[in-house]
């Protein structure tokens, strides 16, 4: 079988001579182009990213000032109050619908302790949203004439220091304290049911709501004259559910003093009690007095 010549790969007709020649040129003409045409889109991209990153500081510092908006409350009175603004201010539906009741009847409320009363706001409540309280003038007028008569009857009659059983007081003789009214007295007689009387007077101080100088008032006129004996708590023995009738364990406690119990023995003294995750240290030797070992 004869071979084919070398040449003949070689030999070209006019048409693939002006093939090879327009490929050449085409890849020429992009090699060109390549060469003097900036391809660096990244570069730019890249610059872009660069100047939104310049702002990130003040984007953050634009939110941090959203997060830290209070909104300012203007004075306004009670009685016209919306729900939506109550609601924001704090206040449950059922206190709103209270002062919606007692407006339905056509009467309006002409004080802070009114609008407690009539709500039955907290005291903590009332204590921050009452000094944006704003009265007709009238009405203002009235309560400074009642007040500066009390306050001339109270330095008149200022009753005399005579000490009292705290175990004793009623509820009047409570409300005599300046500082005390209607729901803190209920309050400090409700603690008492609970504990089946007072063993010190420092227990007034784990009762919500009564401030230092209430606290400080009571003190003046009221004293443990005789130690009540109230009923003792079998800290060994008693479930959880039990544990959580007592005013000072809560269920994280009472659950704590029974895993104590399961893993370590029962408890002896009060000493004992100091081992338990997370018991009121400031309160052991009034609770101890509660407790039987």
């Amino acid at each position: 079988m004869p071979s084919t010549p070398i040449k003949t790969y070689f030999t070209f007709t006019t048409a693939q001579r002006s093939g090879v020649l327009l490929l050449l040129s085409l890849m020429l003409f992009l090699q060109l182009i390549y060469y003097f045409v900036d391809f660096s889109v990244a570069d730019k991209a890249s610059a872009v990213k660069q100047n939104w990153l310049s702002l990130q500081t003040e984007i953050d510092s634009l939110k941090q000032e959203q997060f830290n908006y209070v909104p300012k409350i203007y004075p306004f009175n009670p009685n016209f109050i919306t729900d939506f603004k109550a609601y924001k201010l704090g206040m449950s539906v059922a206190e709103i619908d209270r002062l919606l009741a007692f407006r339905a009847t056509n009467k309006y409320v002409n004080s802070a302790q009114e609008f407690q009363n009539v709500t039955k706001v907290s005291d903590s409540l009332l204590q921050v949203i009452a000094p944006y309280f704003k009265f007709p003038d009238w009405v203002n007028k009235k309560n400074k004439s009642n007040d500066v008569a009390y306050e001339n009857r109270y330095n008149h009659e200022k009753p005399k220091v005579i000490l009292k059983d705290i175990n004793l007081a009623t509820q009047e003789d409570l409300m005599k304290i300046y500082g005390i009214g209607p729901a803190l007295s209920e309050r400090i007689l409700k603690e008492k049911d609970k504990l089946g009387g007072f063993v010190a007077m420092e227990q007034m101080q784990f009762i919500w709501g009564l401030s230092p100088e209430v606290i400080e008032n009571i003190n003046k006129y009221f004293r443990i004259i005789t130690v009540p004996t109230v009923p003792k708590l079998k800290i060994n023995s008693a479930s959880i559910k039990e544990l959580m009738q007592f005013p000072y364990f809560k269920y994280a406690l009472a659950k704590e003093i029974v895993t104590y119990r399961s893993m370590n023995g029962q408890l002896k003294n009060a000493e004992d009690l100091v081992k338990i995750n997370g018991f009121p240290v400031d309160k052991i030797q009034i609770i101890a007095l509660y407790l039987e070992f």
